[in-house]
């Protein structure tokens, strides 16, 4: 958390909110969260417009003048706009002051969020460095080359789909929802799953994130959006944080096992672990 649904909820708010604002001043409270040079942060971001917002996978994207802020929130990172007096916050740690008045405070409990400004013409190779796989959008997305790469890796094909080079964006909570759409055991290897059973994987994996960002992301522990408000994708969950309760496709029990380190809810009968 927050994964892709929650990041481009994030974006949609913060151009609503910072798009055309010129940063007067940043101040860091906790530097380690810059991953590149601390100094040259500082100094290269005062005078930039936010000409708009992007997003890459889980990262979010700020485009300014002539840099580019990357910025990937990881378990606990939030941002939110003060158009005023900004208020005290124990896990503040980013404020980014705007000319016209307001600051975006970005906080983070677990201090795992980090931030990297770079040049317009670094960011491709930048995305290539981390292996990120296409956008989950028909257009992007390859279908064929998504049964290729299954179709050649000894892989767990939960730690596949989560490790973003089959498709950015997937997190715990969504590939648990597209499996049990699916009807696919977690623990499955990734060259077991057939290529009609890719399909329907295909399609879900689309599906699910597009149903996910309609309805504002998913509020588990502590996720809102720039607003400060809620999703409600947690209302529409299948399997995940539905332990012990019964399927809602079969009626039996919901499970939970751990797999790569990571809980995984997956329905026993419908989604069986035999090919």
């Amino acid at each position: 958390m927050p994964e892709l649904p929650e990041v481009e909820t994030v974006r949609r708010g913060l151009e609503a909110l910072i798009l055309g604002k010129k940063i007067e001043s940043v101040k860091i409270g906790y530097p380690k969260m810059i991953k590149t040079d601390l100094k040259a942060f500082q100094e290269k971001a005062p005078g930039q417009v936010v000409e708009k917002m992007g997003r890459r996978g889980k990262y979010l994207l700020f485009y300014l003048t002539d840099q580019v802020l990357i910025s990937h929130l990881r378990m606990e990172g939030k941002y939110f706009y003060y158009p005023d007096q900004v208020p005290e916050r124990k896990h503040a740690h980013v404020f980014i002051r705007f000319e016209e008045g307001g600051t975006l405070v970005y906080e983070d409990v677990r201090k795992f969020g980090t931030m990297e400004l770079l040049a317009p013409e670094l960011v491709d190779s930048y995305f290539l460095s981390k292996k990120l796989g296409p956008e989950p959008k028909e257009d992007e997305f390859d279908l064929q080359v998504f049964q290729a790469t299954l179709a050649k890796s000894k892989k767990l094909f939960k730690s596949h789909l989560l490790d973003q080079t089959l498709v950015a964006g997937l997190g715990n909570i969504y590939v648990d929802e597209v499996l049990w759409r699916a009807k696919i055991h977690p623990s499955r290897i990734s060259s077991s799953i057939t290529n009609q059973e890719v399909v329907v994987l295909h399609q879900y994996i689309i599906e699910v994130l597009q149903e996910a960002i309609e309805k504002g992301g998913s509020t588990i522990r502590s996720y809102s959006n720039a607003f400060g408000e809620n999703g409600t994708m947690q209302h529409a969950h299948k399997v995940y944080g539905k332990t012990g309760q019964p399927c809602s496709r079969c009626g039996v029990i919901i499970e939970k096992i751990q797999l790569g380190g990571r809980g995984s809810h997956f329905c026993p009968n419908c989604q069986r672990g035999d090919v």
